[in-house]
């Protein structure tokens, strides 16, 4: 049976990865869960190691950097035949790994069903598709498994991006003749940021992702209509996030001129 390797990143997640590992210590096995953290300076190590003593699948490791450094990190670490990847703060269904091992029977990359754990006030607000060569690329890095020789052959996430990181992944996947299919049975639960200051930095932050894909990828926007992408932020949640995103993406015009042509390989 197919080995999943779980990767997740961790920055001070001590309210939220006891749950988490909760959830991932009972899952169908052969599977390891592989637990980055990039110093965190509350109680998560000691967490994450007081379930490593109980499931000795569950692994800690410490390397400080950017989310696709460590991510990448946790791919070399891995000894799986596929790399799932979750958020810190998230919760895995209890068939998570189940599902996600039947679903690679038909694709190299999955992406499964995100689920809101609570009310999301801000989740009404849908994030802008992002296709290329009509294939959707935007899904997030939560909830996504690559078949392990896939990431090997792609090279993992270009540790140049620091928003992104997953968007940009998926779209060199299809460049490499990839697909992406999307299944709704792997499902996992995310704690919506309900508050306006993450739904400031989250917007902001995605704007800012998509001029860095630009820079790298070029003119990879001109397919994608300005009114069709309008229509699906028609509200005032909507207009904001674009305004927000907009902030972000020229804060990345004036600080970020090229990619590096020293990483023009990844």
């Amino acid at each position: 049976m197919m080995k999943i390797s779980v990767v997740l990143t961790t920055k001070n997640e001590e309210k939220n990865i006891g749950e988490l590992l909760e959830s991932l210590s009972n899952q169908e096995e052969p599977y390891e869960v592989l637990v980055v953290d990039s110093d965190s300076t509350d109680k998560t190590q000691e967490i994450v190691k007081k379930y490593s003593k109980k499931k000795k699948n569950i692994k800690l490791l410490i390397h400080p950097g950017t989310r696709a450094e460590s991510m990448n990190y946790g791919i070399q670490q891995s000894t799986g035949e596929a790399v799932a990847f979750i958020g810190g703060d998230d919760i895995a269904d209890k068939n998570w790994i189940k599902d996600v091992r039947e679903a690679l029977n038909d694709s190299e990359i999955v992406a499964g069903n995100l689920i809101s754990k609570k009310f999301d006030r801000f989740g009404k607000v849908s994030n802008v598709k992002f296709f290329h060569k009509g294939v959707n690329i935007s899904y997030p890095g939560t909830n996504t498994t690559y078949k392990k020789q896939v990431l090997d052959k792609l090279g993992g996430f270009d540790p140049w991006f620091f928003s992104a990181e997953d968007l940009e992944l998926n779209l060199r996947a299809v460049d490499a003749g990839y697909k992406i299919a999307h299944n709704e049975k792997p499902k996992v639960y995310y704690r919506p940021r309900n508050n306006p200051f993450d739904f400031i930095k989250q917007s902001f932050w995605y704007g800012t992702g998509r001029k860095l894909l630009g820079l790298k990828h070029g003119s990879i926007w001109q397919s994608h209509s300005a009114i069709d992408i309008l229509k699906t932020q028609f509200s005032l949640l909507g207009i904001a996030k674009m305004l927000l995103g907009l902030l972000g993406y020229i804060y990345c015009v004036v600080k970020i001129r090229n990619y590096p042509k020293s990483n023009i390989n990844n």
